[in-house]
């Protein structure tokens, strides 16, 4: 977790971190996937204009219902940028990088993609493991 801090504390607020932690683990709980892009310092968009623009205040059980199965919106990645959710539904650029394994879906695929062309951080949770991983600058933690 040390390295997760140290990569949100320069544009994120604690708030903020500890909202998605947590919404992260509920998603883990419940069995539900989840993608959560979290902007730093590049644009990205073009992959906001990919979603549909929500424009809330980011919250656990908000992004708990996003990704609940039965949500409309459920498909895709959330994007937050200053404390807010701008979008869901997102599409992300899945990774070329033929050093990746098959042992990985499409969200982590997407999640290492966007990693690998902008400085976002992306946290997915797996819907078959419930695992919670981080990707960061092309790789996963």
């Amino acid at each position: 977790m040390p390295l997760v801090r140290k990569l949100l504390r320069e544009t994120i607020t604690q708030q903020i971190t500890e909202e998605v932690a947590k919404a992260a683990i509920e998603l883990s709980k419940r069995g539900f996937g989840g993608l959560i892009v979290l902007i730093r310092k590049t644009s990205i968009k073009s992959i906001l204009e990919t979603g549909q623009s929500v424009q809330a205040k980011v919250s656990v059980p908000l992004i708990v219902s996003i990704f609940n199965p039965r949500s409309p919106l459920h498909d895709g990645a959330i994007v937050i940028q200053n404390e807010v959710i701008e979008a869901a539904q997102c599409i992300l650029p899945l990774s070329q990088n033929p050093m990746i394994g098959s042992q990985y879906g499409t969200r982590h695929l997407a999640a290492l993609g966007l990693s690998e062309e902008s400085d976002a951080v992306i946290v997915v949770v797996s819907e078959e493991t419930g695992a919670v991983s981080l990707a960061y600058d092309g790789k996963l933690y």
